[in-house]
């Protein structure tokens, strides 16, 4: 048996407790690993309140959890790891938990914090996703809404990489933060499209919406074509045009046919060395889940949020 965090019904995070659940077996190409860190998005809080219950569904009990980093404990045939590899990646079956299914592991790094490596596997891809959804170049101007929030502050620094001018909205406390990471930082309100214009030195070209804070309209117009803007936070985005981007899985760029490399090896490579960050908030004892979903809903947080089983 295993200690993990179950939920036997839709609800508030109380509904989160303790519970011991079967020791997972790893099939082909997944490794169980001992979990040191587990990562909680807020798509975990979506799920566990029921607010997504028709696109994922839910057998209960149920595991939460998407991401998670630790040592390979058992590994399944062509599983591209083996027992004692330190991993990362998405994991089967959900991630709160002592033990748990890696699907796809990725190598840790060793320079590489156990909290950072579980925190980068959503929103590294998502953010990696989105920015090949859009077809981003070099020499061009993007604009990310809800820069301070995980995905966004990815967004930023790997756009800045690339060579791309960011322009990026994000409440108060986060415009020096996002400025520091290569963006130039426009406060959220009333009034922001203008505040936009005046901070980007031409057209804005792109719009990648995390913010989900009802800015779509203004970010076509900004744009003046609704194929240059992608939310991953607004379910509005087809009254405007506007493509939702879902799931985990790495896009090609646009134009381009087939499925891109995954981006996370690349990603763990450059937070271990220091060259791209991703702020861990807080971190939580496994049993404490209930606390982390009840901060995180209420936007106390300033980066991510991790348990440590």
């Amino acid at each position: 048996m295993s200690r993990a965090i179950t939920f036997s019904e839709y609800g508030a995070p109380e509904v989160l407790r303790p519970a011991e659940v079967p020791l997972p077996e790893p099939g082909p190409g997944q490794v169980r690993i001992r979990v040191r860190a587990a990562s909680v998005n807020p798509l975990d809080l979506k799920i566990r309140s029921g607010a997504m219950a028709g696109a994922f569904p839910v057998r209960f009990p149920m595991v939460p959890g998407l991401d998670a980093a630790g040592v390979v404990d058992a590994a399944g045939e062509n599983a591209g790891a083996a027992v004692g590899d330190a991993v990362l990646g998405a994991t089967v079956g959900g991630s709160y938990a002592a033990y748990a299914l890696v699907q796809e592991p990725v190598a840790k790094p060793a320079a590489l914090s156990w909290e950072v490596a579980a925190s980068l596997v959503t929103v590294g891809r998502t953010a990696a996703r989105v920015l090949g959804e859009l077809g981003v170049r070099a020499g061009t101007t993007l604009l990310v809404h809800g820069a301070g929030g995980s995905v966004g502050i990815l967004a930023v620094q790997l756009a800045a990489a690339r060579g791309l001018t960011v322009v990026a909205t994000a409440g108060e406390h986060d415009l020096e933060r996002v400025t520091a990471l290569g963006a130039t930082a426009v406060r959220y309100g009333d009034g922001w499209p203008q505040r936009v214009r005046d901070a980007a030195p031409r057209k804005v070209d792109y719009v990648l919406d995390a913010s989900g804070a009802g800015v779509l309209a203004d970010s076509v117009a900004l744009t003046g074509d609704s194929a240059r803007v992608v939310t991953i936070a607004d379910m509005s985005a087809a009254e405007h045009g506007v493509r939702f981007s879902a799931g985990t899985a790495p896009a090609a760029p646009a134009g381009r046919g087939g499925r891109a490399e995954d981006p996370l090896p690349e990603l763990a490579r450059t937070a271990a060395a220091g060259t791209l960050t991703l702020p861990v908030w807080r971190t939580y004892p496994l049993d404490e889940a209930a606390a982390a979903h009840a901060d995180l809903e209420a936007h106390r947080n300033h980066g991510k949020t991790v348990l440590l089983p």
